[in-house]
């Protein structure tokens, strides 16, 4: 692998002006790396009722083999992927091998082998996951696939760079970055029957719903809601319960 490469791309994403070119740069150096398949999906926070997404639910950019996400999707192995659940606890880059290995005394350790068996079948071979960490917890991954790759301690890390500085770049030229850095302001606390709403928001019920639930108006319910955006500094009340679950208000 060419060590100079990868710096190099850190350069060249900074100066990328639009999201298509930081996906063309960066396509073109992981190919070049020998990484056929890639993929790089948002980690959005999920309420008590959603189940877990296909890595590609939310991706800003990535290309599997053409049959993969079916099989994937069909055969329900988003439930058992040993990589995101070991995902949701890494704190540093992983192999694969490192994720089957962590869940092989698993009451789904059969499922997870077929899963690989399946994978493998389809060109994915093997491969790296690379966690990107914000303030309150993970928010994306860069996950490489493909032929079995040995990279040394330096490529892992520059990997965790272009990682990070891709992700980075992408939410900068959508207009999605300032979102992730808002930070609450620590003189609007929330009040305890505001949290009681943010938790049944959360849940996915309706104003109505939540006025039955507390024992107040619809009208009521909708004026704490609009005091919740406005703390919060969401547009919307969709917004709101991600900036709450980023917040670690909620979980």
């Amino acid at each position: 692998m060419n060590i100079n490469s990868l710096i190099q791309l850190l350069v060249i994403l900074e100066e990328c002006s639009n999201p298509e070119a930081v996906v063309t740069e960066l396509e073109q150096i992981l190919h070049g790396c020998g990484f056929e398949y890639y993929g790089l999906p948002r980690h959005l926070p999920q309420t008590p009722m959603q189940q877990n997404p296909e890595p590609w639910a939310a991706a800003l950019a990535g290309r599997w083999p053409e049959q993969w996400p079916h099989i994937y999707t069909a055969k329900k192995y988003a439930l058992i992927d040993p990589m995101v659940r070991y995902l949701a606890h890494a704190q540093r880059p992983f192999r694969w091998r490192e994720a089957m290995a962590a869940f092989r005394k698993d009451a789904y350790h059969r499922r997870m082998e077929q899963m690989m068996v399946d994978a493998f079948g389809h060109g994915l071979e093997d491969g790296y996951i690379f966690p990107i960490h914000g303030r309150n917890g993970i928010l994306a991954s860069l996950s490489l696939a493909g032929k079995p790759i040995e990279l040394s301690p330096v490529e892992i890390a520059l990997l965790e760079a272009v990682a990070r500085k891709a992700f980075w770049r992408l939410l900068d030229l959508k207009g999605e970055a300032q979102a992730l850095e808002t930070v609450l302001p620590a003189d609007t606390p929330l009040t305890r029957r505001e949290m009681e709403i943010l938790h049944y928001l959360a849940e996915g019920m309706t104003s109505m719903e939540i006025s039955k639930m507390l024992k107040i108006s619809n009208h009521t319910v909708d004026w704490y809601m609009n005091g919740l955006q406005d703390k919060l500094k969401a547009k919307n009340r969709q917004q709101a319960v991600a900036l709450a679950f980023r917040h670690g208000l909620i979980s």
